[in-house]
């Protein structure tokens, strides 16, 4: 699964951040432990040193109380937590996300042309779907001719913007490329690219003229048509707006990139 190295190095990172906050309050934790007994609708908190015989506490000693409690927890989350570190050291150091590619493209040519990968390798997935012929969209006569660096035309200077800035950076994308819809139809995302972590189609929409009453009506309506189709902003969809006073930016753009295209 792509992605799921860095997330085993996310995990462990949250882990470790857990064990130095449990292994900082048990340093000064008091000796014992405490057990609780109830008895018609009364608490009682015992102090206990060895067994379960104890010394009774005070409710009003909420600082004993409160400390035996809170020693109790931290011991069994720093036993947890020490259990999950070492097994995610061990999985993260041996995990590649691209393990079961390697073992392909480490054969000789002429095995690979004898064996069918159970997973197509990357490189070959992008190049297929990127093969597959589409039609999309006709330009009316009044839109302004712009052509990316790519030599693809595109319908404003903001898409422009956004299309040179994944040719920049290696990204594959189809732009305008037709998408059915259920309850829908046929509608054209702005741009649609391929994501290597899972293999899905994510599909980028930018409005760029959001103070205009009827466009953001149009572009509202549009969002409502993906999210009826299990399609989800931040997930699947990425959206970018415009208006007036506010213009889209390359940092902008680069978060979004590293958020969602990776």
């Amino acid at each position: 699964m792509h992605g799921l190295k860095e997330l085993l190095i996310k995990e462990e990172e949250r882990l470790e951040s857990i064990k130095n906050v449990v292994d900082n309050r048990l340093v000064e934790t008091p000796d014992g432990r405490l057990r609780i007994t109830t008895s018609k609708k009364s608490v009682q908190y015992m102090y206990c040193t060895c067994g379960r015989n104890g010394t009774y506490i005070k409710k009003d000693d909420r600082e004993i109380i409160g400390g035996l409690a809170q020693k109790a927890y931290d011991l069994r989350v720093k036993r947890l937590v020490d259990r999950r570190l070492k097994q995610l050291e061990k999985l993260a150091e041996e995990y590649n996300d691209n393990e079961i590619e390697i073992i392909y493209e480490q054969l000789h040519p002429i095995r690979k042309k004898l064996v069918k990968a159970v997973e197509m390798p990357w490189e070959q997935q992008l190049c297929e779907w990127k093969n597959i012929p589409y039609i999309g969209k006709g330009f009316a006569e009044n839109v302004p001719v712009i052509y990316t660096k790519k030599g693809e035309r595109v319908r404003s200077k903001s898409e422009k913007i956004l299309a040179d800035s994944f040719y920049e950076r290696g990204i594959e994308y189809k732009y305008e490329c037709p998408l059915e819809l259920k309850g829908v139809g046929t509608i054209y995302p702005d741009f649609t690219f391929l994501r290597k972590r899972d293999g899905k189609e994510i599909y980028w929409e930018h409005d760029g003229r959001m103070d205009d009453s009827i466009y953001a009506e149009k572009a509202i309506r549009k969002i409502h048509s993906y999210i009826s189709n299990d399609i989800f902003p931040g997930d699947r969809l990425i959206l970018t707006f415009e208006s007036n006073g506010v213009v889209i930016s390359d940092r902008m753009i680069k978060k979004l990139i590293e958020k969602y295209l990776f």
